[in-house]
């Protein structure tokens, strides 16, 4: 294992074995690293209240199938130049080149060019319905569009949705609010937190391509709520990004995922839905480590070294050291067959 940087690095699902939710880990010397995965569960605890938050910055419109894909051959695109059919843009912070309408229609008109496809509208459904049917206490998730008006931080409530809903629901972006030119993530967030103060445990999922403007507000934000959860002052909750799209900046995902807070609590996950194996994973942390799943286990490294032993019983979440020669950690449960998980691509 090479190029460790300090940070923290999370496994890509596609890397994962189908029984780990999430697996990450980090140097703590020259010679050794801390691992940690959690473990999948078929089961939750009851009164959960959810939430859907879908980024309506105009990044997004195009998944929104509000715009067309394609590309144009350079003569065809020197030639729109020539027709003044070109134009510089900026939106949601990134200046760019437009087509004007006369432009469009003659790239649909010669096959260049085709309408978008409503990736949002597919893959929320899916979410929605599954934290209506399988989490949510009143059956219905809260739905809002974020990162709406001129600044990108205003939001806009579509209302609370049930899992039979789900299957004809209509999400294209905002009705009353304009695409956002900006992505605000912190309105988002307060909306839920606020509204849903009295509930004893939330999840919150947060549909984007991960570009925020307001980060280090959300880091600031987040660290004060999570010394509330811990202190017993604010209630559990959970927020989960959710990456979709062909251009999603995953770095700021990755920053909150791995935020630290000065406590034990873990605010953010993120997962890309293109790499996601099945729904369960959402929940991948929403694991106790309290939560005795095996009675007993052991942890072995790529040269058959025991590194860890459970003789109380396997915990759902676990940490452990490594040494960062190791390719992979080979997990035993009860004297069963190991399982087997590298670290880097085989």
């Amino acid at each position: 294992m090479t190029n460790f940087t300090g940070d923290r690095i999370t496994l890509p699902s596609s890397l994962l074995n189908p029984i780990f939710g999430k697996i990450s880990y980090r140097p703590i010397d020259e010679n050794n690293i801390e691992v940690m995965f959690s473990i999948l569960m078929a089961t939750i605890s009851e009164g959960w209240k959810t939430g859907v938050a879908l980024d309506a910055s105009i990044s997004m419109k195009t998944a929104y199938g509000k715009g067309i894909v394609g590309k144009l051959p350079d003569e065809v695109f020197n030639t729109y130049i020539q027709n003044g059919w070109v134009h510089e843009i900026t939106r949601d912070g990134v200046t760019s080149k437009s087509l004007s309408k006369p432009a469009v229609q003659d790239g649909i008109a010669k096959g260049y060019f085709k309408v978008a496809e409503n990736i949002v509208e597919s893959e929320a459904r899916h979410f929605i319905q599954y934290l209506a049917q399988n989490l949510d206490a009143s059956g219905g998730t809260t739905i809002i569009y974020w990162a709406c008006g001129e600044n990108g931080d205003e939001i806009e409530v579509l209302g609370d949705v049930d899992a039979d809903e789900c299957s004809s629901l209509s999400i294209n972006g905002p009705k009353n609010l304009e695409f956002g030119n900006g992505t605000h993530l912190l309105p988002a967030l307060k909306y839920f937190v606020d509204r849903f103060v009295e509930v004893p445990n939330a999840m919150y999922i947060f549909i984007t391509d991960g570009q925020f403007d307001d980060l280090e507000a959300v880091k600031s934000y987040c660290i004060d709520l999570a010394k509330r959860i811990e202190n017993g002052t604010r209630n559990p909750m959970k927020a989960v990004l959710i990456g979709v799209g062909k251009h999603i900046d995953e770095n700021q995902m990755i920053e909150l995922d791995d935020l630290e807070t000065g406590t034990s609590i873990d605010i953010w996950d993120h997962k890309i839905a293109a790499d996601m194996r099945e729904l369960t994973e959402i929940f991948a942390e929403l694991v106790d480590e309290s939560l005795i799943i095996a009675p007993q286990a052991a942890i072995y490294d790529d040269s058959d070294t025991r590194v860890a032993r459970f003789t109380d019983g396997l915990p759902a979440r676990v940490y452990f050291q490594l040494p960062k020669t190791s390719k992979y950690f080979e997990l035993e449960v009860a004297g069963q067959k190991r399982i087997r998980q590298y670290l880097t691509p085989e």
